[in-house]
């Protein structure tokens, strides 16, 4: 088996990359990786096209930034990984900031806190009856993505396929693209027909 050039490897990855096709860079720098282990560029690659998946504007300006300093700097993978570090905690840190003012919205509006919910669905034995007794006069304020998939999961098995295809449709720009969002929608979408 011949061995693509390493340098052409990397010149078509990072055209997949300025395209805009994430998946496929990410598959090409992995494939990359597996015969150049500790190739800096590659591991790059990956970071940035994992992170393209997410937010196309923030890996396009970290890429053209590593396209500046990889010539200057032998540490340049080592900066762009500890940007893409202070990038995420930065918004986990933002996420965490927003999460409380929603919890607290919850309260003075007419809604109840999933948890909360929960808690009246064991008080009455049974999630359908719950729901249905708050359906159309309470909101049910979901705050994480595991709330969100377990309020889904519900739903379905508890015979609101429909309402659970819809609060999916609703969220789907909201997560992106979570496999097991996905998963969770195609799984409810199957048990309808």
């Amino acid at each position: 088996m011949i061995k693509t050039n390493k340098n052409s490897l990397l010149k078509r990855a990072e055209e997949q990359f300025v395209n805009g096709e994430y998946h496929r860079s990410l598959r090409s720098y992995g494939l990359i990786l597996k015969d150049h282990p500790e190739l800096g560029e590659a591991k790059v690659g990956v970071y940035l096209s994992d992170l393209g998946l997410d937010s196309e504007d923030d890996a396009q300006a970290l890429f053209d930034y590593y396209q500046v300093i990889k010539t200057e700097q032998d540490d340049a993978a080592e900066i762009i990984d500890n940007l893409i570090h202070t990038l995420d905690n930065s918004k986990n840190s933002l996420q965490e900031l927003l999460i409380d003012p929603l919890k607290e919205q919850a309260d003075y509006e007419d809604g109840i806190r999933y948890k909360d919910f929960m808690l009246i669905v064991d008080s009455r034995g049974s999630f359908k009856q719950a729901f249905e007794d708050i359906m159309f006069s309470t909101k049910v304020v979901i705050a994480n993505r595991d709330e969100f998939i377990d309020f889904i999961k519900h739903l379905s098995s508890e015979g609101f396929r429909d309402m659970a295809l819809n609060y999916l449709d609703a969220a789907s720009g909201t997560f992106g693209d979570d496999q097991e969002i996905y998963a969770l929608y195609h799984a409810v979408g199957g048990e309808s027909k």
